[in-house]
């Protein structure tokens, strides 16, 4: 039954479109960070940089034609889904994802595009789905569903100046179509168009001089 188990298991990813445990496991002789290649499903035609990490429970999944990129130093956290199906998600270099309750990521039709740059940060169980854009350094903190939004891009979340970071949503509920300025954030719970845009220095004082 020991032999049968990880054939029966490779079996089943195989049908589904992913990895078998051994590849997954495999991506490590490309830099690739794998904690658990057990709970992790990656699609063969997934392009993850070297320096990339995925903790246990992380899915990405490029079917349809989709295409799944993700740059060096990323850092894929405990439940974050990430699917392109038929569409195109592309995420920059040294950016946090799915920390505080995981993330989800849906290119889920032709011509859908998601692109997320680097130093960005999404963390707090929210989704990204149709077309978004998140520039970087720019980021998402909460339960937050997110379509058809653009945060312009800046400083990261670490900069000294917030006014000078990339555009942020925090909170949780819904946001369409809206853009956010870098040095910008929009606090809502309930829905994001209904809320005003304020600077980002109204909750983070800037350090007097």
């Amino acid at each position: 039954m020991g032999e049968a188990f990880p054939g029966a298991t490779d079996r089943a990813r195989e049908r589904a479109g992913f990895l078998s445990v051994e590849a997954v496991a495999a991506l490590a002789d490309d830099g690739v960070l794998v904690l658990d290649p057990f709970s992790t499903l990656v699609s063969p035609g997934a392009v993850l940089a070297a320096g990339v990490t995925l903790w246990p429970g992380t899915t990405v999944q490029a079917t349809a034609g989709g295409k799944v990129t993700v740059g060096t130093g990323t850092q894929l956290f405990p439940g974050t889904r990430i699917v392109a199906a038929g569409g195109r998600v592309t995420i920059g270099a040294d950016t946090e994802i799915g920390e505080e309750g995981g993330f989800t990521i849906k290119a889920d039709h032709p011509g859908c595009v998601i692109e997320i740059g680097g130093h960005a940060r999404l963390l707090g169980g929210g989704s990204l789905a149709l077309g978004n854009h998140i520039g970087d350094g720019a980021q998402v903190l909460g339960p937050i569903r997110m379509q058809d939004c653009r945060l312009e891009a800046g400083g990261s979340h670490r900069s000294p100046d917030p006014d000078r970071r990339g555009g942020v949503l925090k909170g949780s509920g819904v946001a369409r179509g809206l853009t956010v300025p870098a040095g910008m954030v929009i606090q809502a719970f309930g829905l994001f168009a209904e809320a005003p845009l304020r600077p980002q220095s109204f909750f983070h004082p800037k350090p007097r001089a």
